[in-house]
């Protein structure tokens, strides 16, 4: 297994189009006033400055598959049928994890008793589409890497609590990446805290030259 690697600073894009959209609005369906448009997008603005990514990652290889699961070259096992099945013609995965800090989700809360929850809403919004944009961020990195060897990620990531991969697979890889060291934690249900850190796995899979 290879050193996890730590992400201390993120920077990615806003994802305006994904904030929206998982605000509810859809182009071409949902009208706003030009007042609500600047509402929300003063309140996005506002978010960001509550947000500090950080990250981390870590390259695995994979020992055996078996339809049941997989075992990694550290004796770790897997246990999913689905995970299995993502990783299929994959022989090494990279875990990521991802926080957005403890500041917005005060921020969220603090909005929240004092009623002010347009604004709660769209930080909450904010804080979940870019803390899934900086597992982008993550990927790129990793492809980055990989592609020196003629290798890059699966697009799409598996987490831990989809299908069969029990939730509780994601304290593994919160031991794994050392978590802790960018100020997320896990208590007894497996959750992570600050509420907006995620965890993820992706697989790694052989291109062939010029088709990268």
């Amino acid at each position: 297994m290879n050193r996890s690697v730590f992400f201390d600073s993120i920077n990615v894009p806003t994802p305006e189009e994904s904030i929206y959209r998982r605000l509810g609005y859809r182009k071409g369906k949902t009208q706003l006033t030009p007042q609500q448009k600047r509402d929300i997008d003063y309140y996005i603005e506002d978010a960001l400055s509550f947000i500090n990514l950080k990250g981390a990652g870590v390259s695995i290889s994979i020992q055996e598959k078996k339809l049941s699961g997989i075992i990694l070259s550290t004796g770790i096992i897997f246990e999913s049928v689905h995970l299995s099945a993502f990783l299929e013609g994959c022989w090494e995965i990279v875990l990521m994890g991802a926080t957005a800090g403890g500041d917005i989700i005060e921020a969220i809360r603090e909005d929240s008793a004092e009623n002010n929850l347009t604004r709660a809403v769209v930080f909450d919004a904010t804080a979940s589409e870019i803390v899934d944009a900086s597992l982008d961020w993550i990927m790129n990195y990793f492809n980055q890497e990989l592609r020196r060897e003629n290798k890059r990620l699966t697009p799409e990531r598996f987490s831990a609590g989809y299908h069969d991969f029990l939730l509780e697979n994601q304290k593994i890889i919160y031991d794994i990446l050392q978590l802790q060291r960018i100020g997320i934690k896990i208590n007894e249900n497996f959750i992570l805290t600050p509420e907006k850190s995620v965890t993820a796995v992706a697989g790694v899979v052989q291109v062939r030259k010029g088709e990268y």
